[in-house]
This record gives C-alpha cells, sequence and structure tokens, in this order.
C-alpha cells in the first residue's frame, strides 16, 4: 500500500510498484500482471485470515473505487483466474460472512462478486474453440480474435492452464445463478480427460488446443501439470460429482505406478511411463504431498515432504528445479509457497509438533535472507543468496495464510476455515456452494472407467482423527531413515561398525551384490525394510518402508541400499545397450508377414553375428515356468522351447531347456496385459555366474506378444518361428526351404495378378519402406491400434537394415515368386515335415492340422483363400494400419 499501490507488484529493492510496460519485460511472467492491482485483490482473503478486518474493508472499498477491468492489455487466462477471480470471489465469501456476523461489511452489496461476473464474461471469449479448451491469453478489452486483441493466434496451453478453472467459475455460477462458466469449465476438464493416454491413464504438460494432439508428452505433478490433478479432486469435494473423484483416483493410480518414486517424484513419458523424461525436479512438485493428505495417502506424503524439507535445509530455500541427486538446477526461488501449504496439511493431518519446527525454519529463513527494507524480495540464486526485484501477489496469498494457520490456534480465528475450501491460490470458497444454484442439469459422464482395486480409494474425503490419531511417533518413523537422504551420508554407529569386524551381524548388503533369486540377500532386504514388486511391464521395483525395518540402523541400511540401487540402475542405462531382436512366424498362414519386436539376452547365442538366426517349430515346456528338469523332452527337442517369466533366474531356465534339446528359447512376460507399446525394452541378464555354457539364442516377449504366438498355437498346432537379429524377407526365410505346393501351384495361375502387384511394389516401395513395419503389426493383431502404438515396437526400435528394409514390406512378400525352376518344381508327396531335420518329420504331420499329402483341398479353394489373404491385405495398405 505505502510503496506500490495500485500497481499490480511490489518491486522490493526499488520500493516502487510493478507496472506492466514501464519496467523491462519478463516475457510470460509478465503475463499475470493486467493493470488491476493484483496484489491487493489477490490478498483480500488474507487479510480476514489474519483478522485483520478493518484493513480488510478498507481493501475492498479500495477495489471497488479503483479497480478497472477493462483495460487493452493481453493476460494469462490461467493467472487471472486463479489470482483475479479467484481473488475476488475468496473476498466475496468472507465478506458475507462478517456481513451475517453483524460486526463488519454491514454495507457491503455483493460489489465484489457483481466485479467477479463482469471479468468471467471477459474470460468466455478464450473459450472460442472447437475442443472447448481455451486460449491461453486474452485481451482484457478485445477479447481473443479482434483485430486490436493482438492475442489468439496461438495453438498450445499446458494441460494446468486449461484444467485449473472449475473451482472459480463453478462457484461464480453458483453465486450468481449464471451456469455458463461451470458448463465451460466442465468442458475444458472433459476434453482433457478424453486425450488422456489411454494405456498409461498419464496426461502431457502441453497440448494443441485445436486439435487435442500432446504436444509435449511427459508428464508429472509439477509445472504444467500440477493443479489440473489439484482441481479434480476439489472438485469433488466442492461440487459433490462422483465423475471429478473417479477420475482423480485413475490418475492418481497412474501417478502412484509411474511417476512417485518414494521419495522421488519424477516425469516420465505417458506412452512408454517406465522411462524418466527427465532427471530432475520442480518446485512446484511440493504442493503435492499436501494433496496427498487430502486424498488421505500420508506415507508418500511424509516421504516426499521430508525430501523437500531436506533440500531447503541445504540451500535455505527449494531451488526452482533440482536434481535427483540434489544438485541445483535452476538456483531462483521466488518465494513459492507450495512447500508451506504441504507442511500446514501435514500438521493438521498428523499433529505432529516437527511441522512447527518446519514452518518456524521456513519464517527464520524468509527473514534472514528474503527481508528487504520494503518487503520480501525473491532469491535469485539460492546458493549465492543474491536478491530479485520480485515479489509476486502468491506470496501474500499463499505464504502468508498457510504459515498463520500453521500456528493459529482455533480461538486465534474469527471463523472456522474447516467450512471452506482453498483454491490453488489459496482462497477461500465455502463448501455449502455444492448444494445451491446447481445449474448443471446432468453431471459429467466418466467414460472408460474401470473401478480400481484399491481400498484407499474411499468416496469421501478421510477423516484425520481417523486416520491419523494425532500419533507424532507415525510420521516420525515415516520420516528417519530419509533424514540424510540429501546429503547421501549416512551416520552409522560405532557399534555398528565394531559388530560388522567381529563375529556380530553382518555388513549390510550392497546393491551391486544383490541376487533377486538369494533367499538370504532377500531375508536381508526384509530386515532393512525393503519389497519387491512386480510391475505390470514385467519389471520389478524395490520400495523401502522404513517402518516396516527391523530397526532404525537396518532402515539406514535399507536407505544405502536404495540409493546405491538408483545409482547402478542408472549407470547400467548408461552402458551400451543390446539391440532388440525379432521373433517372426514363418509358417502358415504367416509366411513371415508377422514380426515381433523381442528382448534379447546378456547369454547364450548372439543372433546378430549368426545372421541366418535360429528357425523351429515352437513348443511349450512342462513345467512352464522352466524352473526344473523339464518333463516333456521328447516335445521340446529340436524345438524352440515356450516358457513363462518368474520364480527363476533366466539363465536356470536356459540351462534347462537346453539339456532337454531345444534349440532356442522364448520366455513370455507372466504380467498379464504388457507389452513392447508402453514399456522400454526388456534385457534378460544373467544370473551373476559364468553363462559360457548357454549356446542357444534366448528371446523375451512381453505378454501381449507372446500371447501372439500362443494363440497361433491354438488355432494351428503347429507355428514355425524365426529368432534372427531383424526381420528377414521371404526369400531369405525359404531360401533353401521347400515351399507349401499351393503356393508354387498358385504361382502359375496368378502370374498376372503377381506381376501387377511387383510392378504396384516398384513405384510403392520407397513410400512403403517407412510404414512396413508398422502395416504388418496390424496383420499381427487384428485390433485397431492406438495411437503411436503398435503390436511390434517402432521402426527405430527395430531397426532393420536399410536394404531389408522391404523385406518386411507385404507387398512384396505377397507377390514373391521362387525364381528357379528347382525350387518351384513340384513335389507328389511335400508334407510339413519337409520344413525341418527328417527326424522331425512324424511327430510334426501327425500334429499339423494341415496335410500336404493328399492335397485335401481343391485348388479353386486355395486359391480363392490366397485371393481373399492379397485383399485383405491391400485393404490393410489402403487404411494405413
Amino acid at each position: 500500500q505505502e510503496h506500490a499501490y495500485p500497481a499490480d507488484e511490489l518491486m522490493p529493492l526499488t520500493c516502487r510498484g510493478r507496472v506492466r510496460g514501464q519496467e523491462p519485460s519478463r516475457g510470460d511472467v509478465d503475463d499475470a500482471l493486467g493493470k488491476f492491482s493484483l496484489t491487493l485483490i489477490d490478498t483480500l482473503d488474507t487479510l480476514v485470515v489474519l483478522n485483520k478486518t478493518k484493513e480488510f474493508e478498507e481493501a475492498v472499498k479500495k477495489v471497488i473505487k479503483d479497480v478497472n477491468l477493462d483495460n487493452d492489455i493481453v493476460v494469462s487466462v490461467f493467472e487471472t483466474n486463479i489470482r483475479v477471480l479467484g481473488g475476488l470471489l475468496g473476498g466475496h465469501s468472507v465478506a458475507i460472512m462478517l456481513k451475517e456476523k453483524g460486526e463488519h461489511m454491514q454495507w457491503y452489496n455483493g460489489e465484489l462478486l457483481h466485479m467477479a461476473k463482469e471479468l468471467g464474461y471477459k474470460l468466455l471469449p478464450a473459450f472460442n474453440t472447437t475442443s472447448g479448451l481455451p486460449y491461453p491469453r486474452v485481451n482484457l478489452k478485445f477479447g481473443v480474435r479482434h483485430p486490436e486483441a493482438r492475442t489468439g493466434t496461438e495453438t498450445d496451453t499446458c494441460t494446468a492452464c486449461a484444467g485449473t478453472l472449475i473451482l472459480e467459475f463453478a462457484a461464480l455460477s453458483r453465486f450468481t445463478g449464471t451456469s455458463i462458466f461451470e458448463e465451460y469449465a466442465r468442458k475444458a476438464l472433459d476434453f482433457i480427460w478424453e486425450k488422456r493416454q489411454r494405456s498409461s491413464n498419464l496426461v502431457g504438460v502441453t497440448i494443441n488446443i485445436h486439435t487435442g494432439d500432446w504436444v509435449r508428452k511427459d508428464s508429472g505433478v509439477g509445472a504444467g501439470i500440477d493443479s489440473y490433478y489439484e482441481y479434480l479432486l476439489k472438485a469433488y469435494v466442492l461440487l459433490g460429482d462422483d465423475s471429478f473423484l473417479e477420475r482423480f483416483n485413475t490418475h492418481y493410480d497412474a501417478i502412484m505406478r509411474y511417476i512417485s518414486q518414494p521419495p522421488l517424484l519424477l516425469d516420465v513419458h505417458i506412452h512408454k511411463p517406465m522411462l524418466n523424461a527427465r532427471t530432475w525436479m520442480d518446485s512446484l512438485l511440493a504442493f503435492f504431498p499436501g494433496l496427498q493428505v487430502l486424498k488421505g495417502d500420508i506415507r508418500p506424503a511424509i516421504e516426499t515432504h521430508e525430501m523437500l524439507y531436506q533440500v531447503i535445509k541445504k540451500h535455505n530455500f527449494l531451488p526452482e528445479a533440482f536434481t535427483t541427486d540434489f544438485r541445483v538446477h535452476w538456483a531462483q526461488h521466488p518465494l513459492r509457497p507450495e512447500f508451506a501449504e504441504s507442511t500446514y496439511f501435514l500438521y493438521k493431518a498428523t499433529g505432529d509438533p516437527y511441522y512447527l519446527e518446519v514452518g518456524k525454519t521456513l519464517i527464520e529463513n524468509l527473514n534472514k535472507y528474503a527481508r528487504v527494507p520494503c518487503g520480501f524480495a525473491a532469491m535469485k540464486d539460492v546458493r549465492t543468496g543474491s536478491h530479485e526485484d520480485r515479489m509476486d501477489s502468491f506470496f501474500l496469498a499463499e505464504m502468508f495464510k498457510y504459515l498463520y494457520l500453521l500456528f493459529a490456534d482455533k480461538e486465534d480465528m474469527i471463523f472456522d476455515i474447516e467450512d471452506y475450501i482453498f483454491t490453488t491460490e489459496a482462497h477461500l470458497l465455502p463448501l455449502w456452494l455444492s448444494t445451491t444454484n446447481q445449474t448443471i442439469s446432468k453431471k459429467n459422464t466418466t467414460t472408460e472407467y474401470t473401478e480400481l482395486d484399491d481400498s484407499n480409494f474411499d468416496w469421501t474425503c478421510p477423516n484425520t482423527q481417523i486416520l491419523f490419531p494425532n500419533d507424532p511417533m507415525f510420521a516420525q518413523s515415516i520420516r528417519e531413515p530419509l533424514k540424510n537422504v540429501v546429503d547421501k551420508s549416512c551416520p552409522r554407529g560405532i557399534s555398528r561398525a565394531e559388530e560388522s569386524l567381529g563375529s556380530g551381524p553382518k555388513p549390510p548388503l550392497r546393491a551391486r551384490d544383490f541376487m533377486a533369486s538369494n533367499p538370504e540377500h532377500l531375508e536381508i532386504l526384509k530386515k532393512m525394510g525393503v519389497s519387491l514388486i512386480h510391475l505390470k511391464d514385467g519389471r520389478v521395483q524395490l520400495v523401502q518402508h522404513a517402518v516396516q525395518a527391523a530397526s532404525s540402523l537396518d532402515a539406514e541400511d535399507g536407505l544405502r541400499f536404495m540409493q546405491e540401487m538408483i545409482e547402478l540402475s542408472s549407470q547400467q542405462q548408461k552402458e551400451q545397450q543390446l539391440p532388440p531382436r525379432a521373433v517372426q512366424i514363418v509358417s502358415h498362414p504367416f509366411f513371415g508377414r508377422v514380426v515381433l519386436t523381442a528382448g534379447p539376452a546378456q547369454f547364450g547365442m548372439d543372433l546378430s553375428k549368426h545372421k541366418a538366426g535360429t528357425r523351429g517349430f515352437v513348443a511349450t515346456i512342462k513345467p512352464y515356468n522352466g524352473c526344473s528338469e523339464i518333463t516333456n523332452p521328447e516335445a521340446v527337442k529340436d524345438k524352440i522351447a515356450l516358457m513363462q517369466r518368474g520364480q527363476c533366474m533366466f539363465a536356470e531356465k536356459a540351462r534347462n531347456i537346453q539339456k532337454a534339446g531345444a534349440i532356442g528359447g522364448i520366455v513370455i512376460d507372466d504380467n498379464e496385459g504388457s507389452s513392447s507399446d508402453t514399456a522400454p525394452l526388456f534385457q534378460m541378464a544373467g544370473d551373476g555366474k559364468n553363462t559360457d555354457d548357454i549356446t542357444i539364442p534366448m528371446l523375451f516377449l512381453f505378454n501381449k506378444e507372446g500371447n501372439i504366438i500362443l494363440d497361433a498355437i491354438r488355432e494351428y498346432e503347429a507355428v514355425e518361428v524365426l529368432l534372427s537379429d531383424k526381420a528377414k524377407d521371404r526369400a531369405t526365410i525359404f531360401k533353401g526351404k521347400m515351399i507349401p505346393n499351393y503356393i508354387i501351384d498358385s504361382n502359375l495361375e496368378m502370374e498376372n495378378m503377381d506381376q501387377k502387384l511387383s510392378e504396384n511394389d516398384s513405384h510403392k516401395q520407397n513410400s512403403e519402406e517407412a510404414t512396413s513395419a508398422s502395416q504388418d503389426v496390424g496383420v499381427v493383431s487384428e485390433e485397431p491400434e492406438e495411437e503411436e502404438s503398435s503390436d511390434v515396437a517402432d521402426p527405430d526400435t527395430l531397426s532393420p537394415a536399410h536394404t531389408d528394409s522391404d523385406s518386411i514390406s507385404i507387398s512384396n512378400q505377397d507377390s514373391y515368386v521362387p525364381g528357379t525352376a528347382e525350387a518351384g518344381a513340384p513335389e507328389p508327396a511335400c508334407t510339413q515335415g519337409d520344413h525341418q531335420p527328417q527326424e522331425q518329420k512324424t511327430e510334426t504331420e501327425s500334429n499339423s492340422k494341415v496335410n500336404w499329402d493328399n492335397k485335401a483341398q481343391p485348388m479353386e479353394s486355395i486359391l480363392a483363400d490366397w485371393n481373399e489373404d492379397i485383399e485383405a491385405f491391400e485393404m490393410m495398405e489402403k487404411d494405413e494400419l
């Protein structure tokens, strides 16, 4: 008031107001400024929380008298909504509360609400898109598409920008009885939900407002997405619409499955959520522990909060971004309030006085390092303590509010804070709005929602007195192992060191020595509070819960083990990766058209050095897990063995099938639904011993790809595959092999058709090379493909050599004609056994559905079938499967 009013923000170093256009542009940061006394509006309800009722009354009169919302200025829709519209609504909420009490604001007649409605109408032009997602910016005077608007050309917006409107817009509709605001906000939320990545249930950071395509496909809980998740849960609390809770629970399950790596929260790719998108975290994710408290998931909230607190103790403030090993990535700190917010909610949930100490640290650091004569200055670099001439409006709107509430007793408050919900800007909206002016007659319907098997997903908000009975030791037991996580220095007691030298307990397990098949190692992990979880994508995740450790020292050992395992995993990822391999089904009716991406093994035959690969019929072994001696060796001998993943090391499976006479092995993932579409390439590791004795090739198929072979066995019984480093063309596949008679005979009658197809191939070949691999996928799965996914990995993952790029082209394979008379000469008694060594002939004949000896099918029928195949593939080419 003294140095900056009526400017939007205070510049605390120069003791003056920041007026847009009069100061050097700061880029997008300035989009929050609209010449509407931003800080004053943003701070209205904070004054009432601080029991500054007289100051509040004076501030409201100033806003009504001085603020102009009809400025010719381009502002951020997101920032204007949460700060200005939210500030006006929060001010109105506490104003009518004070008026009802009869002491203050008796003159008030809804003026702030009228201003909020005016501003709401000024934001509505931003929603003039086919998708319903708003433009990121709007001109307060001219809207979006007006010639003088100077905006409306943008194509992208962030998920949080479009998904953080429902609380303010719905409250405006409920307060005024005008439904249009809530309808527009709901439509934007509905569109984002429909555009989520269906296999992972995650959303990206940036989306095209016209097409709905994801522009940035990384996903996390920090900048660009954060408040979208927050508003789904809080919209359920405020509006009582079950669909919002359904959506939040679905997203939350995905977050905890992929993004949460306690105590870290790391961004991932929405299409391949097991791959981290970056190795650093931004400070905005500090709100998430507070949201988890509202969700009722207290343990990970405590863990992440404690990790963040350790970063703050190291740097005095939370850097804008920091790496997974807690080094500064971006050194600025604009006095963000998210960590204080989570501290307040954790204290409310646990009653643990520890969080009062955390709050005390925050206040001391603010006063010691950020306070300047005219206010509080943002930190330009937390490492040097240098300042920036900046004090954002959210500092007074949120930071002051949460820190005051953290220490305030009930008698310090002039109203019950539990009657309100906080917006993302900490503005107060009354919960009674849920039953007022319900102008939306039809609630949202959440399509394709699957009830999640998680007892934690309750349909009501948690009662903290039941879930967390104010037991300080509960939170402390979770925090304790994380006390030194940032410095990575786990101090050990002398007694433990001495014991390790004597005859006492063995020294803790090191990550490099760990073997999942070693029962003793598993027992040590259990003692350290570390458990193994089998993920759906086929990998194993290690999770530590310190409270489950045998002692605090064991918990420290567990933490060190986890840190070593993270580093070891990172080092292994940096090492040269083996390229993917191919499993190609070469028997009838596929004849090489089906190519499945397979993960290699770090032992056994190196298929890259054996260009011909390994070819043979497949056989399912008994027992199916391959972890003991094979009981059906006669069925496995000279075959490629199929087995299920799990219960023993991959190398052990390989040795057992090799002993039974198998010429190769395919391990099929036991995690239902896993696929190379959404999981990174999987490599089978050895057992830590010498594996030179394993000479057969071993490949790994995810569950979805493995089921293609299993389904083929059920339908055709005899299925022959080729294991190789990359897909082969048909000429290579059948080189030196006998071609089935009906292909040979039909070639004579179909010569003209083949010639036409060959001509088509010659001018299509270049254009089809890039897409041939994905076209083959359509043949395999017979399922509609999702965006950017397939049953075989992307062509750049499969990486066939350029000279072989047409080898998996549908057209070339279908029109292939044997080039020599010898290869094309009909045989009077050609059986499927001719494709194998002679000793397998009898067994194969007895097992096969198709007997080529007696030519049971008439030639007309065979030709008709072959024509149908060709027509089908031509149709698939047209459909660009």
